[in-house]
């Protein structure tokens, strides 16, 4: 009986540790901007995604939960952090619905699978759409949110369209990445 509790407690602390380590990992590539038309783009949404391909969606669930729990109560983990405000203030802002779609996109970037008896073109049109399936959830809860800061009229020229070229970019990266590895290799299958 005690063995099974100890496995219990390093199983939850193994997963509390790989958590930390995401939300830590997303915070860094919410701070670093590439330059990129029309906009500098960070690396924010990919690793909310790879984060789902990698943890699977119950953890990748938490990582996030823990990643917004942290930039709430103060932590410099957003984007425009400490520069433009920190925590509650910070997160009811503009972008709080963007932040509140990597729930759903971590989601269903970690649960959807492609199989892998499909051609390798195949694979790749399957992944892309997966993951810009799932990364816009992040412009969907975005959108919505910020037409309480923006008027309609404007909504998709500032809170989307500037933005696409570089999502576009990113889940081809993800998608060349996951159709030529297995995404199962990838994954860490103990943790799900």
């Amino acid at each position: 009986m005690e063995l099974v509790k100890n496995l219990k407690t390093s199983k939850i602390m193994k997963y509390a540790f790989l958590a930390l380590i995401g939300s830590l990992v997303l915070a860094i590539s919410s701070k670093i901007k590439i330059p990129f038309y029309p906009v500098p783009m960070t690396m924010q949404t990919l690793v909310v995604l790879v984060i789902g391909v990698i943890f699977g969606w119950k953890l990748g669930v938490a990582t996030i939960s823990l990643y917004l729990f942290e930039g709430i109560i103060g932590l410099p983990v957003f984007a425009g952090t400490p520069e433009k405000g920190m925590g509650l203030v910070y997160f009811t802002g503009p972008t709080m619905g963007y932040l509140l779609g990597f729930i759903p996109a971590v989601f269903f970037s970690g649960l959807l699978r492609i199989n892998y008896k499909y051609s390798l073109i195949t694979r790749f049109i399957l992944n892309f759409a997966l993951y810009a399936f799932s990364v816009s959830f992040i412009y969907i809860f975005g959108l919505i949110w910020l037409l309480n800061f923006v008027p309609i009229e404007n909504l998709w020229a500032l809170g989307a369209l500037p933005f696409l070229p570089a999502e576009v970019l990113k889940i081809s990266i993800l998608a060349i990445f996951t159709t030529i590895l297995n995404k199962e290799n990838l994954s860490w299958g103990s943790l799900r």
